[in-house]
């Protein structure tokens, strides 16, 4: 750990998750306002947090202020915090997110076969261990479109080949594909997570898995974004029971975007609704980072690292 700033390595965090059998959650990150309601509801739970950005995140707001942002955060906050990138697809932008003080990336070779996706993965391992920095990466394809990540159909994450992946790799954490979805679901069952396999994973598998594609909108935000203009077609998400079976059967760290995106929108919406006339940048995002907070506090709950900061 960074005694200046508090940041950490996902390392460091997940393999207290996994030995306390709670999980982390990972939060995306593409503005000042998102990134103080995330931390905001660490703070209040005492909970260790990830803050992630994408390439599409980077594009949007620049590496430079992204990474600024959330050293700021780890200052003040006294939590701890890990910087992560989440998608990685560019080596190039692996290696800027390295020099920014990144604790933590995530390569994601998982549209190659097997043994490119190998040979990528082991080069990103290479250039972050030497630096301290942690590696996450993917085996299998969960589907669905989020930010600059897309895929066309979901590729369950085979057991056998996860035990291999791990050995030749050495990552030191790992997505898998047990039927979620990225964004809004648009896959049928995508919102069912095949338990008997995480089982078999976990049987062969000793580090920290991780789960993206999580989402799970509470109904009342679904309704108030629906109230107020949003088209949605389904964000049914994973059932609560569900991410708690995952935690159990060892899901270290859960990605939430989705969740963020609708809660920081609805309130949005309402407000302008309400107030028209309103031109206040600051009175109209207030409550966007009121109800995201709300909501990252709901999530912390459910995934038990209340209090583990």
């Amino acid at each position: 750990m960074n005694n200046e700033t508090m940041l950490v390595s996902s390392k460091e965090v997940l393999s207290k998750a996994q030995k306390g059998r709670y999980a982390v959650g990972a939060f995306n990150v593409n503005d000042l306002e998102m990134m103080q309601a995330i931390v905001a509801a660490a703070m209040k739970l005492r909970s260790p947090v990830i803050l992630q950005t994408t390439e599409g995140a980077i594009e949007y707001a620049g590496l430079k202020y992204l990474a600024g942002m959330i050293k700021t955060a780890a200052h003040e906050s006294k939590i701890p915090i890990v910087l992560h990138l989440d998608h990685g697809k560019s080596l190039n932008t692996i290696k800027q997110c390295i020099r920014e003080g990144y604790t933590s990336v995530m390569i994601d070779a998982s549209q190659y076969e097997f043994r490119k996706n190998v040979a990528v993965t082991k080069k990103v391992v290479a250039l972050c261990h030497k630096k301290g920095v942690s590696v996450e990466a993917e085996l299998g394809t969960i589907g669905g479109a989020e930010d600059k990540v897309e895929a066309r159909r979901i590729i369950l994450t085979d057991p056998a080949y996860a035990k291999q992946f791990v050995e030749k790799t050495c990552v030191d954490s790992l997505a898998v594909a047990i039927g979620t979805s990225h964004g809004a679901y648009k896959f049928k069952g995508s919102g069912r997570l095949d338990i008997k396999r995480l089982k078999q994973i976990r049987s062969k598998v000793k580090i920290p898995l991780v789960l993206h594609g999580a989402s799970g909108v509470p109904k009342d935000i679904v309704k108030k974004a629906v109230k107020y203009g949003a088209k949605l077609q389904d964000v049914s998400g994973v059932p609560d029971s569900q991410i708690q079976q995952a935690i159990k059967n060892g899901i270290c760290k859960i990605n939430t975007d989705t969740d963020l995106r609708l809660s920081f929108t609805a309130a949005e919406r309402e407000f302008l609704a309400k107030n028209p006339g309103e031109f206040d940048p600051r009175k109209i995002l207030n409550p966007a980072k009121q109800l995201v907070q709300q909501t990252v506090e709901r999530r912390i709950m459910l995934f038990g690292s209340a209090g583990k900061g």
